[in-house]
């Protein structure tokens, strides 16, 4: 039997990642920063002054990742990296002014790239697609 992708989640997850990341990019190119760095960010304006363990615990991502997201992003001029002051191992990770005056105008872009994904769906099926993507990114970190 031939592998039909039009019917694998798991073909059509990689899409649609890619698809949110090629909508993010276009948007926030000009804004200064990658959707890469978008979790980041999003982190940081919730609660600015993390060390890098404590990104790496809430992003789920890969330690050698998250270190050249965060070198990239302080060469952009997005964070800052200063030694913790009770810990010698690690560094305290905030955001710069141009990383907080980002905020309005990158969360406002995510918006815009996700209605143009989301682009002929009701709202109640956008709700429900977003729910079901929810429950599949907790079904896949719990197993």
């Amino acid at each position: 039997m031939a592998f039909d992708r039009s019917h694998s989640a798991t073909y059509l997850a990689g899409q649609l990642a890619k698809g949110f990341a090629r909508s993010l990019n276009a948007r926030s190119a000009e804004l200064g920063f990658s959707p890469g760095q978008f979790p980041v960010l999003l982190e940081l304006w919730q609660e600015d002054g993390l060390t890098q363990k404590q990104l790496l615990d809430r992003l789920d991502v890969e330690q050698a990742t998250l270190a050249n997201t965060l070198s990239r992003m302080q060469r952009d001029g997005l964070i800052d990296r200063r030694q913790h002051p009770h810990d010698k191992r690690a560094q305290v990770i905030s955001l710069t002014d141009l990383g907080r005056e980002l905020e309005n105008r990158a969360v406002t872009a995510a918006a815009e790239a996700d209605d143009a994904l989301f682009a002929g769906f009701r709202q109640f099926e956008r709700e429900l697609m977003i729910e079901y993507m929810r429950k599949i990114v907790e079904t896949a970190r719990r197993g």
